[in-house]
């Protein structure tokens, strides 16, 4: 419950400090920008979705298992709207969903996706170590001003570390009641391993690098909607991106953080306040807009199109 009442609690602060007028013209920025690069920065995000969902496959194939893609992609949308209401409980949702339609072992999909999450992290580091190479002392400064930021990356490492080595330490003959809890995490660690034997590898990784692109195109496109006076370049693009990438892992879905955290990169590289906070809920709308209406979806469909399972 904390995350959501950080976001709400930033909503209101956003909105509170700063005077009617700015209210005012944020509000009239955000209306009078032009539909058309929202509606690509839309498709953007799809197209980002549908090939998360593909690649899926490639880590479920050599694990014996080949579902149907309308359930891999179901399962990666309902992900996504169940972040929106309770951080990371999408992932073990997805597991639950594609186990249930495609009768996949449960331990052995949470290997699959806790997999693909380090790839994520791995590649969002990358991201961040070049934004803090791009953007200079400031963005050092504001990093390092974050130890909520660093407590979690901390904490994920811990987890990985633990999943990884703990199936190894449970002595089975000695503690068979343990036996079940072994071959659980057992099979969690064969499908993180399942990376290692894609059935497509040059495929994976080029859905892998679409996806990354895609996430960062649907930010950069945002700014053909508003009246600005130059293209940004792609210093701003990548550390606003970063800044609301990291907004995502503090409060759900970057609710209330995540236009604020693009507003202060924005503004700080010249664009004015007003503008850079209409970009920034421009863009977190459109993602968020995207995924209720596709999750949702998902969430309506999934068992019309499996019913005779």
């Amino acid at each position: 419950m904390i995350p959501p009442v950080i976001g709400v609690f930033l909503i209101y602060y956003s909105l509170s400090s700063i005077t009617a007028d700015q209210r005012s013209q944020i509000s009239s920025t955000i209306l009078q920008a032009h539909p058309l690069p929202i509606l690509i920065s839309f498709v953007f995000g799809v197209m980002s979705h549908l090939s998360r969902a593909y690649r899926w496959k490639y880590q479920l194939n050599p694990l014996g298992y080949h579902p149907k893609f309308i359930n891999l992609i179901g399962s990666v949308l309902v992900n996504y709207l169940s972040n929106l209401g309770i951080p990371r409980s999408g992932d073990v949702l997805r597991v639950t969903v594609i186990s249930a339609y495609e009768k996949i072992p449960f331990s052995k999909g949470v290997g699959t996706v806790i997999s693909e999450r380090v790839i994520d992290l791995v590649i969002m580091l990358l991201l961040v170590f070049s934004a803090i190479y791009m953007g200079g002392d400031w963005v050092k400064a504001e990093l390092n001003s974050s130890s909520r930021l660093l407590m979690s990356f901390c904490i994920i490492m811990v987890l990985v570390v633990a999943i990884m080595v703990f199936p190894f330490l449970i002595n089975s003959d000695r503690f068979p009641f343990l036996a079940l809890i072994k071959s659980f995490f057992i099979n969690i660690y064969k499908g993180i391993l399942s990376i290692g034997s894609v059935s497509n590898a040059y495929a994976f990784w080029a859905h892998t690098i679409f996806i990354w692109v895609m996430y960062i195109m649907m930010f950069w496109v945002i700014q053909f909607s508003l009246p600005l006076s130059a293209t940004l370049g792609l210093e701003v693009i990548l550390v606003g991106f970063v800044a609301g990438g990291l907004s995502i892992a503090v409060t759900n879905g970057g609710i209330g953080l995540y236009p604020l955290a693009v507003a202060a990169v924005l503004n700080h590289y010249g664009m004015s306040y007003e503008m850079a906070l209409a970009y920034g809920w421009i863009a977190w709308s459109t993602q968020t807009i995207m995924i209720l209406t596709f999750g949702g979806l998902s969430f309506a469909f999934l068992p019309v199109v499996n019913r005779k399972k």
